[in-house]
């Protein structure tokens, strides 16, 4: 089902903390703290928090030390506790809960659950805020941190995108289930879609689920990061290159959702995206989905840039006989 309902209740109010797996760890913390300009704010023996300059929760990003790249939980915050108690019951009801853990960093109580693919999910209410120190207090007391002024200073997490082995499946449990909407979506000629953006909130997207067309699941495609300015893109591809950080494709605008976007791979293998201006706001309630033809994606991006061919095969966790090198 992609149908929306304008009466349903928001029981999502956005995305929060992501979970990314990397072999590398101190090169991939790294990554984010000098170039993403991100700030370390806990770890431990595996993991690494990190947390982006305007982010009101304690952290963004946790690092885990792991054998292969790739995405953990992702973890979305509820509108209320009440939303979260709905969001629980619907969760139950498919057999895809996993039940409630109290030990996760600054969030409280999670209800923790997968989709259909396999991706791990928590979903909380209760969260801690973050609480700067003497070295990044801003001077505006409405923003989280102070601005850190280096790199590609992104300011908060974007969207995540999923790579999907069922695309059907994952459409109806974020719309049944979560209560997403479908903003946009490529078509099969024969039916069916190969990608759906959904919003949770008045973003023009939050979570992106695409076709894996190496017939895998759970794997991740690329998690964003939102830019002020497309000028902050234009530097940070200066930064990776002096940086020696591999830039995979971009500055350049989407089609889908209008980003301006540079795409690189984390020394752990991880796609990372930098976008601007971050999903754009849906103000209509009864927004309708945007459909793309495979003829009108095969025609590449807004200016005319054409696909390239990693951006459909590299994923996380890498599969070995997949075309995912650096070129």
């Amino acid at each position: 089902m992609i149908e929306h309902d304008p009466a349903r209740p928001r029981d999502i109010a956005h995305i929060g903390p992501v979970e990314l797996y990397t072999p590398v760890l101190e090169a991939s913390r790294d990554f984010f703290v000098n170039q993403m300009a991100l700030r370390e704010v806990r770890r431990d023996a595996d993991s690494v928090w990190l947390h982006t300059w305007d982010d009101y929760q304690s952290y963004t990003v946790r690092l885990i030390q792991r054998e292969s790249a790739g995405v953990g939980r992702t973890f979305v915050r509820a509108s209320s506790q009440p939303a979260m108690d709905r969001l629980v019951e619907a969760i139950e009801a498919t057999g895809y809960g996993r039940g409630f853990s109290e030990s996760e960093y600054g969030l409280g109580r999670v209800y923790l659950f997968d989709d259909p693919d396999g991706h791990q999910m928590g979903v909380y209410w209760d969260v801690d805020r973050y609480q700067p120190d003497d070295t990044d207090t801003p001077k505006l007391k409405n923003q989280a941190a102070a601005f850190p002024g280096r790199g590609a200073n992104v300011r908060r997490l974007d969207h995540v995108n999923y790579l999907t082995n069922d695309v059907a499946a994952v459409t109806a449990f974020l719309s049944d289930q979560l209560g997403a909407r479908c903003t946009e979506r490529i078509s099969r000629d024969d039916g069916g879609y190969d990608g759906v953006w959904f919003s949770v909130c008045n973003k023009s997207y939050d979570l992106v689920y695409t076709k894996d067309w190496l017939g895998a699941k759970g794997r991740l495609h690329h998690v964003a990061f939102a830019t002020d300015t497309r000028e902050d893109i234009l530097r940070a591809a200066d930064v990776f290159l002096e940086a020696g950080v591999h830039i995979e494709t971009g500055p350049h605008k989407h089609t889908i959702q209008q980003g301006f976007f540079l795409y690189v791979w984390e020394p752990g293998g991880n796609r990372i995206e930098l976008h601007n201006p971050g999903a754009r706001l849906i103000l209509q309630p009864d927004w309708e989905p945007v459909t793309w033809s495979p003829a009108e994606r095969a025609k590449g991006q807004a200016w005319g840039l054409k696909t390239i061919e990693t951006f459909h095969t590299h994923g996380t966790p890498v599969i070995d006989d997949a075309p995912s090198e650096a070129g």
